[in-house]
């Protein structure tokens, strides 16, 4: 399975992108859009809450504020699921395949659901749809069977203007650096040459098998990380910095889950 997302300003280029993307032979539930909404009053007022559950979905617990079919977005995906992402807030997913990738995400969905589609998300980019939501923008994700459907997909949305995911990553990183930059030096040494093995420390720590865990229990994933970036670069210094990283990245995300929580 081959995932392709992209990053829209505007909810309506992304719907409409999901829709060019089904017309291209990709099946709808194959295809989803997600974007923010502004509190969870506003998601139970804006999608209708509805008893009826569609096929592979599973029962809405927890998190999960409600299910709607043919919620009125302007996007032919069928249901519409909502559910709180810790360190987001309250999220719209478009499309059967929206109560899987909401459960990726950390949302508390119940019931039974076939997650073989999900299973090619690719883990290390989640942090990324997340700061693209929390910034208001919406994501458009689908799951192609081969590499010509994945690149026609990839077109559409390029021709839609969406931002790619890499360059999303980039821009994230870049609005972290300064004050990442200001707070090793502070502490000691040139972060120039040690950036890029500070930032895989950072991106560790706030990886999605990292999330809700205990201390010690991030602390293994984090030796495990750090091993395999020794045996990349066995002549580089890289535990100082790394270490430094991901104590900032731990730091990061809990102090986006605390403004999350706050906030709701």
């Amino acid at each position: 399975m081959k995932t392709v997302a992209g990053v829209f300003t505007l909810r309506t280029k992304a719907e409409r992108t999901a829709d060019r993307i089904t017309w291209i032979g990709i099946p709808r539930d194959r295809v989803t859009v997600l974007f923010p909404g502004e509190s969870r009053a506003e998601v139970e007022s804006a999608v209708r809450i509805s008893p009826a559950e569609q096929p592979g979905m599973g029962k809405a617990i927890g998190g999960l504020v409600g299910t709607a079919a043919g919620a009125a977005t302007g996007v032919e995906l069928g249901a519409a699921v909502t559910a709180v992402i810790p360190g987001v807030g309250p999220v719209i997913a478009m499309g059967i395949l929206g109560a899987a990738v909401l459960g990726a995400f950390g949302a508390t969905i119940g019931g039974r659901m076939d997650t073989a589609i999900t299973e090619g998300l690719p883990e290390d980019e989640l942090f990324v749809y997340e700061d693209a939501l929390r910034k208001g923008r919406s994501i458009v994700l689908a799951f192609a069977d081969n590499d010509k459907a994945a690149e026609r997909a990839r077109e559409i949305m390029e021709e839609e203007g969406a931002e790619s995911i890499d360059a999303a990553r980039k821009q994230w990183w870049i609005g972290l650096r300064p004050a990442e930059e200001q707070h090793y030096q502070a502490s000691g040494g040139s972060f120039q040459p040690v950036e890029d093995f500070y930032k895989l420390g950072f991106e560790s720590a706030i990886h999605a098998r990292n999330r809700c865990k205990q201390y010690d229990q991030m602390l293994n994933e984090m030796a495990a990380d750090l091993e395999e970036l020794k045996k990349q670069y066995p002549d580089a210094e890289v535990e100082e910095s790394f270490r430094r990283g991901f104590e900032r990245g731990r730091e990061y995300y809990a102090s986006i889950c605390n403004q999350t929580n706050k906030a709701a």
